[in-house]
């Protein structure tokens, strides 16, 4: 039996959300801004493919200017000024419906294939490097991506490879290979496709040899113009981000947590009985308790997004995410825990006794049961 890649399907399933998104953003906006492709879907490996399409076009735009032979853009008052007017332009991103789809569409397209094969994907990125610009280009693009970027992470700024692209490509799967269990799986990725449109993994990679072959709004308010690129700041903001969330304090439960033993096992693949944690919490009464709640995400402490992020979701908090909008859409305690175990204790491997992982329990329990 052979494994064979449906395109068809992806084709498809790419064509579909796309059109999803862009129907429920447009119904009420005649245009997008480059802001909101950051925020567009839950996905943040799809938003950052349509920025790096926009840092290609934008490229590409300022190639064509150069192209022109009558005018020199060596000239140092030239470039200056050429500089800050494409930096202008960067950020008066504008894009309607018609021309955000198909962007959109090969965002999800390009998501699908790195998370399912990382090695061809990369491959395939390093063989649109001008020739003996590798390290370069790898520099330039590496903010946009997301999703196993521990499997080129390491060749940036790696003396040695030259100008041999077979070197990186051999370098890139030899890599992979040593760093693959500790990726995230596939599932968990595509599960953040899931809020617009489910992602049938099986329908993509068959086991089969029997596969077909892939046949106006108001203007925003002006702001001080800043003189760096639009696509500069995703690298800014992914710095100020990251230094601006201080590590956790230790979080302190109640006595009456430590003395109840836990029901369920210890790595919790499958475990988490919710019964058994209702008796548990449904004893707690302490200040932290009280209250209803909306959507988790809005109840998160910044401790505790960090804390959950870094020790339960793989430091991925787009997957954080996903996780707390999947389970505001439960009805119950009963289903969420299910829904925790059925897509995120056994494939992370939670360890149920640790503090992290009763922290996000309590705030489950208290969603539904307080």
């Amino acid at each position: 039996m052979t494994t064979q890649i449906n395109s068809n399907y992806l084709e498809k399933y790419s064509e579909d959300y796309a059109a999803i998104v862009c129907g429920q953003f447009f119904s009420s906006k005649q245009y997008m801004t480059g802001q909101d492709i950051v925020q567009l879907t839950n996905s943040v490996q799809v938003n950052f493919f349509i920025i790096k399409r926009l840092f290609e076009l934008w490229q590409e735009e300022l190639g064509k200017l150069k192209s022109n032979p009558y005018f020199d853009y060596r000239d140092i008052t030239v470039h200056e000024a050429l500089t800050e007017f494409m930096n202008v332009l960067s950020r008066r991103i504008k894009i309607e419906k018609e021309q955000l789809q198909p962007l959109l569409a090969t965002a999800v397209q390009q998501s699908v294939q790195l998370a399912t094969d990382p090695v061809a994907f990369y491959q395939n990125e390093i063989s649109k490097a001008p020739s003996g610009q590798i390290n370069e280009f790898l520099k330039e693009n590496k903010k946009y991506y997301k999703w196993h970027d521990q499997a080129i992470t390491f060749l940036v700024d790696k003396a040695g490879f030259g100008h041999d692209e077979s070197a990186y490509l051999r370098a890139i799967a030899a890599n992979y290979q040593a760093i693959n269990e500790s990726l995230e799986s596939v599932n968990l990725l595509l599960a953040t496709l899931g809020d617009i449109k489910p992602f049938d993994l099986d329908a993509y990679i068959v086991q089969d040899s029997a596969v077909a072959a892939p046949t106006s709004m108001p203007e925003p308010a002006r702001e001080q113009e800043s003189k760096s690129s639009f696509f500069d700041e995703m690298d800014m903001e992914a710095s100020t981000s990251k230094n601006s969330i201080r590590e956790p304090e230790k979080v302190t439960y109640p006595e009456s947590i430590k003395e109840v033993q836990p029901s369920y096992t210890n790595r919790a693949v499958g475990g988490l009985d919710s019964h058994n944690l209702k008796s548990k919490f449904e004893t707690l009464s302490y200040k932290g308790m009280k209250g209803i709640m909306g959507e988790l995400a809005e109840s998160l402490a910044i401790n505790q997004r960090f804390m959950f992020t870094k020790e339960l979701f793989d430091g991925n908090a787009d997957l954080l995410k996903h996780a707390l909008k999947s389970i505001d859409k439960c009805d119950s305690f009963d289903e969420a825990i299910s829904l925790v175990n059925s897509r995120y204790a056994g494939e992370l491997g939670w360890e149920s006794e640790t503090e992290p992982v009763q922290e996000f329990l309590l705030l489950v329990y208290r969603k539904f049961e307080v």
